[in-house]
């Protein structure tokens, strides 16, 4: 079969590279100490709560990565068996593109894509690094989304829809960061897969006691979305092997096996099994840039204990996962196996662009592309994504249709 090849794109999995101010513009007064921009030799480095930081080797992004370095270590093409940072090579000077919502609509009409979420980059790191200071991560979070809003706004041209963040640590600022968010025009907004820690400690955000702010969610109709960000686990890895940097381009090959994404199994396990997708069945809840590798496990462990102790679920796990959960596999995963598990309607394209695990544009993902017919490939690319939104799908003839149910 001749791989179609035109079908109208919305990249799932893009990204922004912030300018330093954006988690301290708007930080409040109390908490300017808690955030800095060090030197460190001849490298910038952030400290939050006077510890560096090195998941983000350069949180300036003056110099990155240039989009798709490590295509060959992704796509399982690295015989030499470089690192990283040798596939990496000489960073390049951040475009425009990469930091203003104007370039970035030339960069789509130039690689033919229509629409794309844009998630932040910086945010990977604040509620991992300030974890432990509940009001910090609120105010980080709060900042980063002024920012943003001021920089990109959350919507641009009706093309470009950011992610702003909430953090669940404390309820009732997570529920005035919603209404924030919803009341300046977001369509989507960004949650780490991860428990959180506000006054009671770590907790899970699926638990009864965070509902008030998941009835707004699904009040608002608003999408959310768990993308990778800084491993939770990195207390439990410590103790099968001391780190020698937690620079994400530097992790060893146990820390590859160990950390996984076992972070974004645990969270929809946790949305399923403590009830927040049956108490709200109108929440659409998307994985983006988490893999794929956990869904078939996870279905399994779903359906075993299932299988034990029926009287806790009000409704089959399984049927939940598939109602209210979408997956953007990584670009050089099967589809098809995905589409097996959770249908082809719950399948959505991101490239990652412009990072270097990405792809160096997004229609490149067609050289991976594993066959799919017109239609398929039409919903694979952007449909999927146009429905997860609730934004029109566009029909064979190229204009638009209204969104399905």
């Amino acid at each position: 079969m001749t791989q179609y090849t035109d079908a109208p794109i919305f990249d799932a999995d893009t990204h922004m590279y912030e300018t330093p101010e954006a988690l301290t513009r708007h930080l409040p007064e109390r908490f300017r100490r808690a955030v800095q921009y060090v030197q460190v030799g001849r490298h910038t480095r952030i400290s939050i709560l006077n510890r560096i930081t090195e998941f983000i080797p350069n949180p300036t992004f003056d110099r990155v990565a240039a989009p798709g370095a490590h295509e060959k270590f992704y796509s399982g093409q690295n015989k030499e068996g470089k690192t990283l940072r040798e596939l990496t090579g000489r960073p390049i000077d951040a475009q425009p593109d990469f930091r203003e919502p104007g370039p970035r609509i030339k960069a789509l009409d130039e690689q033919g894509v229509d629409e794309a979420l844009v998630f932040p980059t910086l945010a990977n790191l604040v509620e991992h690094s300030a974890a432990e200071d509940p009001e910090l991560v609120v105010a980080m979070i709060h900042a980063l989304n002024r920012w943003m809003l001021e920089t990109w706004g959350y919507v641009h041209q009706d093309r470009l829809f950011m992610t702003p963040v909430i953090s669940c640590a404390l309820v009732d600022d997570a529920r005035r960061e919603l209404e924030y968010l919803v009341e300046n025009g977001a369509r989507a907004v960004l949650i780490k897969p991860a428990p959180v820690k506000g006054y009671r400690g770590w907790r899970s955000p699926a638990l009864p006691e965070f509902d008030p702010f998941w009835q707004d969610v699904q009040d608002a109709n608003m999408p959310i979305v768990l993308h990778a960000s800084q491993p939770p686990l990195d207390e439990y890895v410590n103790r099968w092997e001391p780190p020698e940097t937690n620079n994400f381009m530097e992790m060893s090959s146990f820390r590859w096996l160990v950390l996984g994404h076992r972070e974004i199994a645990d969270m929809l396990g946790s949305l399923i099994c403590h009830g927040t997708l049956t108490r709200f069945p109108k929440l659409r809840i998307a994985s983006v840039e988490n893999g794929s590798s956990w869904i078939k496990p996870l279905l399994d462990d779903l359906e075993g204990v299932h299988s034990k102790m029926p009287q806790n679920f009000a409704e089959h796990p399984v049927d939940v996962f598939r109602r209210n959960v979408w997956v953007s596999p990584f670009w050089e995963g099967c589809v098809a196996d995905v589409v097996d598990w959770v249908g082809w309607d719950k399948v959505l394209f991101g490239s990652d662009y412009p990072h270097p695990e990405g792809l160096t544009e997004p229609r490149g993902y067609f050289k991976y592309a594993e066959g799919m017919d017109e239609k398929r490939t039409r919903d694979f690319m952007g449909d999927n994504a146009r429905r997860f939104m609730g934004l029109p799908v566009k029909n064979p003839a190229g204009d638009s249709s209204p969104v399905a149910g």
